[in-house]
Parts: structure tokens; C-alpha cells; sequence
């Protein structure tokens, strides 16, 4: 997710992430950043900090209170005490505008390689890995082959670690829209889950009481 307030440095970073295979949206404020984390699932913030309104720091703070998800800040300012708060916050990374795309697009590589994400479809969560492309999870050269939504159902949650999705969400990526089936699936398809990867290190599947379910990295 690109949030700026000027259209032609979105334009600019989402040239070179297009260009590169990333999938890319766009937010020309924070509370329409807001908005879409609220909607929809982002690996990766890239935050201008100064704009009209919610700045990027207060974007940020926001940020924190629905999920641990990865950012770089953009800034004008090169100053050590704005650096300073934005780390305290938890941001992973800062460029300093104007930036070389190319060195923007390194720093995303490195901080979504950090997080266990990249464009394979390959999830690395300490020694295990899950992959997309064969429906498989490997671990110590042993591939384990789990139903087809179990896999999707734990792929989804491990592309996004730490982040918590409520049953409807789930439901809505898994199994579409269209599933008129009861809610509880996930339940039941959570707790085979945990059965079948129990033996697994570095992760759990846990329950976020009364807000749905989360994989843990331990």
C-alpha cells in the first residue's frame, strides 16, 4: 500500500512495484489508508509523514491498533529525532525523498523477505515453509500435504503473521462470497489445522477471544 498525499510520487513508486510484480494500492491520505487496511490485506506500507490531516506517525499509531503490518516511511526529513520516533513506533525502514526507485524497491525486497513474505508464493516461518504453488508444507526435507481449504485456510494466515481475521473474512477468502454454508467451518477446519501441524516449530494457529484467529510466530 502506497499512502502520499502527491499523486506523482505514487505514481512513481507504483510504476517501479508494478514493474517489479508487486500489487499495489494506492491511499492519498491516512484515513483512507486506514480504510483499506480495515478492508483488505496489505503486506506492506510505504508512508509519507507529512500530510494534511493524520500525518504518518498518527497513520501509523492507527496502524498498530489493527495490525503488525511491515513499513517503510517516506520523508523529507532527515532529522535523527523524527528517525527516532518513527522506530519507536515500530516502522522497519526509512527513505529519505528524493529517493532512487531502485533503492525504494531493494528496501521493500529486504523488509518483505524479513517478514517471511516474497512474490514465489513461498512463505518461510523459521524452518518450515509453506508453498503456495505445490500446496505443500516442508519441514526438515518432509513435505506434509494437508486438505485443500485446511492449506489455504494456514497459507493465508501464514502470508500475514500476527494479523487477526474474523471468521467472515476467512470465510470470504477461502471459500468466496457466495458460501451459504454454516460460519463454524472455520472452526472445525481451524482445529484439524492444529491437529495436523502440531508437530511444527516457530508457530501456532491461536484464537483471539470474541475477534477470530491469528498464526503466531513464536
Amino acid at each position: 500500500m502506497i499512502v502520499d498525499d502527491e499523486a506523482s510520487i505514487r505514481e512513481l513508486v507504483r510504476f517501479y512495484l508494478d514493474k517489479a510484480g508487486f500489487e499495489c494500492i494506492e491511499a492519498a491520505n491516512g484515513e483512507k489508508a486506514i480504510e483499506i487496511i480495515e478492508n483488505q490485506y496489505v503486506d506492506l506500507a510505504l508512508v509519507d509523514v507529512m500530510m494534511p490531516g493524520m500525518d504518518g506517525f498518527e497513520l501509523v499509531e492507527e496502524m498498530r491498533q489493527y495490525k503488525d503490518i511491515p513499513v517503510i516511511m517516506l520523508t523529507a526529513k532527515s532529522q535523527t529525532k523524527d528517525k527516532l520516533r518513527g522506530f519507536n513506533l515500530g516502522i522497519d525502514d526509512y527513505v529519505t525523498k528524493p529517493f532512487d526507485p531502485e533503492e525504494l524497491l531493494a528496501r521493500v525486497r529486504v523488509i518483505l523477505k524479513r517478514y517471511s513474505i516474497n512474490t514465489s508464493n513461498i512463505v518461510t516461518i523459521g524452518d518450515v515453509v509453506f508453498d503456495g504453488d505445490k500446496y505443500e508444507i516442508r519441514y526438515q526435507d518432509e513435505a506434509l500435504h494437508l486438505p485443500l481449504k485446511q492449506f489455504e485456510l494456514v497459507f493465508e494466515l501464514a502470508k500475514n503473521p500476527n494479523q487477526i481475521f474474523t471468521r467472515e473474512q476467512l470465510i470470504e477468502k477461502i471459500w468466496g462470497m457466495d458460501y451459504e454454508g454454516f460460519d463454524r467451518t472455520v472452526d472445525v477446519h481451524i482445529k484439524r489445522i492444529r491437529e495436523n501441524l502440531r508437530d511444527l516449530p516457530g508457530f501456532k494457529v491461536v484464537t483471539v477471544r470474541g475477534l477470530g484467529y491469528k498464526l503466531e510466530v513464536e
